[in-house]
């Protein structure tokens, strides 16, 4: 069996959707921001600035691309996440999903900011935007849907396209997984371009476990960073599930090169500063923990419709029957 190698759409349609080329140039846009930021804080962003950077228009130029750019990346991303899965497995779906992925992320980042808890202590900068109820800006929960449409798309190439409840978990658990292989680059780069920071001081009153987990020993991130973020992928990834099971993502997403080249585009920006910005352990161990689930989608050939067995379980995730 022979794997696609392009971003069309390989299930044999001559004239792709509407949504389908709409989720390609969005993503198209979403690359070239990406590609942008990381070089620009490759180069020219990292301190001592630049002369040409201090002048008074070309900071006012840097202020716009503070306050959108990162806004506008993130968004076309998921316009992309969503307008390819609307393709896929058609657009009342793909808007559940992301509504409730979308409402679930909030709702852990927004108790994290508040509690402390699943992530530990942190709290956002103004630089990522717009923040909802002043604590969680827009671009986060919105990013945690295309990024987990993409990680699930990823595990459908290569785990066992089953529906029952056993599978399902086994299947959030290895999403969790490969969302939180992005983490391992991006959580040090944003701590170090102040884009959010962690909060040490609140933990002289918590245990010695507490303490322990909660201190920053990677690049300024705690254990607990990494917890919350498996711990909350894995809940929003199993009620993904619930919306499309199994068989459906392997047949009808997980076919497609779309989503492993967004996740991979996801990787630009934090490996660039890692490795700029003398954080090279972050980079390299991003590098890897990216890599590993990228080459797993790429060496397994995707489960096409074509498939008899695979065809009937899409078939009967569809209809309900």
């Amino acid at each position: 069996m022979t794997t696609n190698t392009s971003l069309g759409d390989p299930r044999g349609d001559t004239t792709p959707s509407t949504l389908f080329k709409i989720a390609g140039i969005a993503l198209l846009g979403h690359a070239f921001f990406s590609a942008f930021s990381a070089f620009a804080f490759a180069t020219f962003l990292v301190p001592p600035y630049p002369e040409w950077v201090q002048t008074a228009q070309n900071q006012k130029v840097m202020a716009v691309g503070f306050a959108y750019g990162g806004a506008t990346t993130v968004t076309l991303g998921a316009i992309a996440g969503l307008a390819f899965l609307a393709h896929c497995i058609g657009y009342r779906r793909a808007m559940l999903v992301f509504l409730v992925s979308f409402c679930l992320a909030f709702i852990s980042e927004y108790l994290g900011t508040v509690t402390d808890y699943p992530f530990g202590a942190y709290e956002y900068t103004s630089q990522l935007g717009y923040k909802m109820f002043g604590r969680v800006p827009f671009n986060i929960p919105t990013s945690w849907f295309y990024m987990l449409v993409a990680s699930l798309a990823i595990c459908g190439r290569f785990l066992p396209a089953k529906d029952d409840n056993t599978s399902k978990w086994y299947w959030a658990l290895m999403a969790g997984l490969v969302l939180t292989a992005w983490d391992v680059s991006m959580d040090p780069a944003m701590v170090k371009t102040n884009h959010w920071f962690w909060q040490m001081g609140t933990l002289a009153d918590r245990s010695a476990f507490e303490q322990f987990i909660g201190k920053p020993i990677f690049f300024g991130m705690p254990i607990t960073n990494w917890l919350g973020w498996l711990f909350t992928g894995i809940i929003v990834a199993r009620v993904m599930l619930a919306i499309v099971p199994p068989s459906m993502w392997a047949a009808k997403v997980s076919i497609h090169r779309l989503p492993i080249t967004l996740y991979a585009v996801n990787g630009l920006l934090p490996l660039a500063i890692c490795f700029r910005q003398d954080m090279v352990l972050a980079g390299v161990l991003g590098t890897i923990a990216m890599l590993i689930p990228l080459w797993a989608a790429l060496r397994h050939a995707p489960q096409p419709l074509g498939n008899p067995a695979t065809a009937q379980m899409a078939r009967v995730a569809v209809s309900g029957r």
